[in-house]
């Protein structure tokens, strides 16, 4: 079990552990967890739920910025892209959400090479992917936000 004060995922979100209780009416022990990206939201989560998962390791981050130049684009036909960026942001894995980055930050560079507004849609989906991913980064290295997609990129480039 986790401890007061450890920093877990919750689905995709960074959250800390505020407290660690019992439910009075089921008798199931829960998690109070509040997400690093909004301090106004307090959730209770039973401990054994499945969307619950540790922060990855110095060990995974570094696996994972090994093998991301090696992680490949989304190939579907455009109508079902919106569709593979939303299960594969339900899945949530980092490997997902690097998919979504390369995807969409290649779909809108190729886009602006053609003199054409980048999509919103890619846009919408690069963001959120990069949000969670190097918010679990930026707490893993104990680091901002920003110096966390620095420190993917350096590594990457290297």
């Amino acid at each position: 079990m986790r401890n007061v004060g450890d920093y877990i995922v919750f689905r995709k979100d960074v959250c800390e552990i505020v407290d660690i209780k019992e439910n009075p009416f089921n008798h199931v022990m829960s998690y109070t967890l509040i997400p690093i990206t909004d301090q106004s939201l307090k959730m209770n989560i039973p401990i054994d739920n499945a969307s619950i998962r540790d922060l990855m390791t110095m060990d995974e981050l570094n696996t994972l910025i090994h093998e991301i130049r090696d992680i490949p684009v989304i190939e579907v036909e455009d109508k079902q892209l919106e569709h593979e960026y939303k299960r594969l942001l339900n899945e949530g894995t980092n490997y997902d959400l690097v998919q979504i980055i390369k995807t969409t930050y290649l779909r809108n560079q190729k886009r602006l090479e053609n003199n054409k507004k980048i999509s919103d849609k890619d846009h919408r989906y690069f963001e959120m992917a990069e949000n969670y991913l190097y918010n679990e980064v930026a707490k893993v290295l104990n680091i901002d936000l920003e110096s966390a997609k620095n420190y993917i990129i350096e590594h990457v480039n290297n």
